[in-house]
Order: structure tokens, then C-alpha cells, then sequence
């Protein structure tokens, strides 16, 4: 039969529960990310040659209501949650309950479960496509297992954590630290299809008391921002940890400001299964009573256990000195297979340095003399303005310390005629374009690093993810622009 099955379903038991059974059967789910064009996702299900979606009536709804329909895209390939569970007779459920508790987990593993390798590709995440058409990303079983481990050794679980599920598991992030990690640790979960719904999140947090949330940037300014969440609904919170996009200072400070709840960067990449590196509270060490550093402002934090991160020459790959700045590769246990059916993109990206596997990032960055990973940017987010090269994230958190948080902005390069490529700043906020411009004239930022132009939009856009779409914001201002690319 096939190998590759389709899962069209939001953070949920039941996306949960699909997953797993597929798994069970040896069959390789493929969470489809129902944020993007029809065209992405016939992409998507012709590269992965899928014929079956497991899918829900009443999730297609909704999603129909937003704007995203898929019924052409699936048309003959659906099957319905609700079916499935309609399926089963209730003697069916009574036998398959009975089993669980009275049969010895071997003749369980016998009867239902297909033995799988580890090395065997247990997942296809296709990337967000930030910066270009999605790639299939083949996670193995070793993969993600690894991940879980190395994330639980930092967690440090405890008997009463509850985790809030509710990034999407179309989005390793989802997949991996709120859905699979939960299943394999034993941790309870409370899923919430929709991490946008605030007020959800609130009050879901505060009935089932969850302690441990993960999130983006952008879902934790919308936590922060949203007046119907209250400060005592997230009261319960011991950790609260943001990855997938950089964390803005502003964000992490107003999160604190509001829950009192520290709010933890990590960093990572789908093709890492997709935890890398995470900062932590401090701690004490039990013999020497001197304070352990786990955490430091503006950092990525530190390689989570197993992992190898440098910092090499993007050309050369030789090894940088520390604190200088260079391509981040990563080496461990959660490094991908590679790209699905695409062995000339894997090459580009997995390099073997001293006989470890590494993963190119992309991003610039340094290390510390603490082993701490600070993030410059990507290397695709560069203009060059004049033959100057200049980080669009730098723009971004320059420009975020003038206007605080009084608008939300995504910076980008775009080609002109005199320099060689602009800056321009497309930006929602409650005043104009002219009053923005001089607001960042008048401040003390780099002139060379000030936007030539400033384009008010009623909304940025976002990936399904949470993450800004660079690629689209690139799009959005030329159309504007009215350039010539």
C-alpha cells in the first residue's frame, strides 16, 4: 500500500491520535500546512506522491470560512475523522479497552504494531517556504526520538506538568516539543487548534493548570497584547519557551510584565527534528553553591545535550575563531535524513566536517566563551545597500527600539536602480508612513541602515507557523513599488 498518508487536521486528540496510528502501521504521516496557496499544496501532495488525506469535515469548514479552500486540491482523497469514529462499534472500543489493560504489551506489539527501523523515515515536514517553493524534510524515527530525549533531559519534568499543545503539527516545533514529546514522556496535554485564540489559550490554561508553554514570538505579543487574557490565567505557568523566529526584546520584556512568567528563547530549524540550542533558568551547583548560567539576554542559548554547533567559514567551512561571526552548522543525533527525492538541495546543506554530519543552517552567528549562540541573522536576510552588506534584523530591532510597541513592521530588501538594493519597511500601525520617517530621522539609528521607504499595509504577512513571511513581504513591496523584478 501506500507509504505516505496526508493529515489535514489542527493541533488536536485527534491529530494526535492519527499520527500515532499511523505510526503504529509503519505508514509515514504527512501533516499538510493548511496556511498556504492551493498550487503549494499540490505541490505538496504530488512531490510526497500522497493519494489519501485523513482530514475533518468540520476543520475543512473552518478553514473555508478563512479563506483557505482545499476541496478541489483534495477531491478524491479524503478520508473523514468523523467517519473513522463512526466506524468503530462500540463493542470494537470495548474490546480494544479490555486489550489495553489486560494483554501483555508483546502480544499488543504482535498483533497491531509493524516493526519499523529507527533509521527509517518516520515523518515529511514540508518547510514553511519562507524563502522559496516548500521542501519535503525527512525526519526519521531516530530523529525526532533523539529530539524528545534531549528535550526532556532539560525540562527536568515533573510530576504535575501539563503542556499547552497548541502549535500546529504541520510545524516540527508543534510535532515534536507539544505533540510527540507529551505522548512519549507521559505528560498530560491540552490541545487548542487555534494558538491565535487568545482568550482560548487563557482560559484552557487556567481550568487544566498548565506549566509548561511553548510558542513564537508573534504568539506571545498577541498573549501579551490580548485584553481578555488575564494575567491569572497563565498563573500556573513554571516555563514559558519561544522558538521557530527570533524573539524580540520588547516581546519578552511585555510577557513578563504582564504574566510574570520568564519567556525563554530557543533556537532551531525543521531539518534538526527541530530543537538545536535553548536558553534555561539559572541554576545552583549542590557542591560549590557558584551559580550555573543558563540563560543570557539576546542569546539563543546553549546546544541542548548531544549536539555539536560551530561556527565556520560559509566557503571554506574552517572553523571560525570564537566570538567571530560566521555560518552556524549543527551536528547530533536530530539532523535529518535529508530532502525528500531531492539529493542535489541535501547536498547543498548537510556537510561531513572531522567525520560528524552537519547541517547548514544559513543563519550568521557567533559563539561565546560559555558556549552561548548568538543569531546575527540569515544570510538570505542581507541587503547591499551601496556595496554595504546590511542586516534586515538589525533594521528590524533598531527600528523596534524607536517606535517600541506602537507598530509592527517587517523589513526587506528590494532592487534599485542607484545602490544596488533598498531597504523598505512595510509596516501596521495607527499613524502614517511620513510620521514613521521621521520618527527613525530624528533618532540616533546608523542613516545607512534607515528604510528608503516606508509602505503602511492593513496587514503584515504570516506564515501558518506564526513566523513573518519574508518572501511574501518581499512580494507585497515590489507590487506596491510597482518594480520590475
Amino acid at each position: 500500500g501506500e507509504e505516505n498518508v496526508g493529515v489535514l487536521l489542527p493541533a488536536s486528540a485527534a491529530g494526535a491520535i492519527v499520527n500515532m496510528a499511523l505510526f503504529v502501521m509503519g505508514k509515514k504521516p504527512v501533516n499538510l500546512n493548511y496556511t498556504l496557496s492551493q498550487e503549494v499544496m499540490q505541490a505538496a501532495l504530488d512531490k510526497a506522491e500522497i493519494q489519501t488525506v485523513i482530514t475533518s469535515q468540520k476543520f475543512l469548514k473552518k478553514l473555508s470560512s478563512k479563506g483557505f479552500d482545499f476541496e478541489t486540491v483534495l477531491e478524491g482523497k479524503t478520508i473523514y475523522a468523523e467517519d473513522l469514529g463512526k466506524s468503530m462499534s462500540l463493542g470494537n472500543k470495548i474490546v480494544a479497552l479490555l486489550q489495553t489493560y489486560m494483554v501483555p504489551k508483546c502480544v499488543i506489539e504482535l498483533m497491531h504494531f509493524k516493526k519499523v527501523a529507527l533509521e527509517e523515515t518516520a515523518t515529511i515536514l514540508f518547510s514553511s517556504g519562507s524563502e522559496g517553493t516548500p521542501k519535503g524534510i525527512e525526519l526519521t524515527h531516530k530523529n525526532i526520538l533523539a529530539n524528545i530525549k534531549q528535550i526532556s533531559d532539560l525540562l527536568n519534568i515533573q510530576k504535575d506538568d501539563v503542556i499547552l499543545n497548541s502549535l500546529p503539527i504541520f510545524h516540527s516545533f508543534g510535532l515534536t516539543a507539544t505533540t510527540l514529546f507529551p505522548l512519549c514522556e507521559g505528560v498530560p496535554m491540552i490541545s487548542i487548534p487555534d494558538p491565535t485564540d487568545a482568550a482560548m489559550v487563557g482560559k484552557m490554561s487556567f481550568k487544566y493548570q498548565a506549566t509548561l508553554m511553548f510558542g513564537t514570538s508573534t504568539f506571545f505579543r498577541l498573549y501579551t497584547r490580548n485584553r481578555k487574557l488575564h494575567p491569572l490565567m497563565l498563573a500556573s505557568l513554571r516555563m514559558a519557551i519561544a522558538g521557530a523566529e527570533k524573539l524580540k526584546p520588547e516581546v519578552r520584556d511585555g510577557f513578563k510584565n504582564k504574566f510574570n512568567v520568564d519567556l525563554f528563547e530557543g533556537y532551531g530549524a525543521t531539518e534538526t527534528s527541530p530543537v538545536v540550542s535553548v536558553n534555561m533558568p539559572d541554576a545552583l551547583s549542590l557542591d560549590t553553591l557558584k551559580v550555573i548560567t543558563g540563560t543570557k539576554e539576546g542569546s539563543a542559548g546553549r546546544a541542548i545535550p548531544g549536539t555539536v554547533v560551530k561556527i565556520v567559514d560559509p566557503e571554506s567551512l574552517e572553523a571560525l575563531p570564537l566570538g567571530e561571526d560566521g555560518l552556524i552548522v549543527i551536528g547530533g543525533p536530530q539532523v535529518m535524513k535529508g530532502y525528500f527525492k531531492d539529493s542535489e538541495k541535501t547536498a547543498e546543506v548537510i556537510c561531513e566536517i572531522e567525520g560528524i554530519r552537519y547541517y547548514k543552517s544559513g543563519d550568521k552567528g557567533h559563539l561565546d566563551e560559555d558556549g552561548f549562540i548568538f543569531i546575527v541573522d540569515r544570510y538570505s536576510r542581507f541587503a547591499k545597500v551601496g556595496g554595504e552588506m546590511i542586516s534586515l534584523g538589525s533594521v528590524e530591532a533598531s527600528i523596534a527600539k524607536i517606535v517600541q510597541e506602537r507598530a509592527e513592521f517587517i523589513a526587506v530588501n528590494v532592487p534599485d536602480e542607484k545602490k544596488g538594493e533598498m531597504v523598505v519597511l512595510l509596516f501596521k500601525a495607527d499613524f502614517d508612513a511620513k510620521t514613521f520617517e521621521d520618527q527613525v530621522k530624528a533618532s540616533e539609528m546608523i542613516p545607512l541602515m534607515m528604510p528608503s521607504s516606508y509602505l503602511k499595509v492593513d496587514e503584515l504577512p504570516l506564515l501558518g507557523s506564526g513566523k513573518a513571511d519574508f518572501k511574501g513581504a518581499k512580494k507585497m513591496a515590489v507590487e506596491i513599488l510597482g518594480l520590475d523584478v
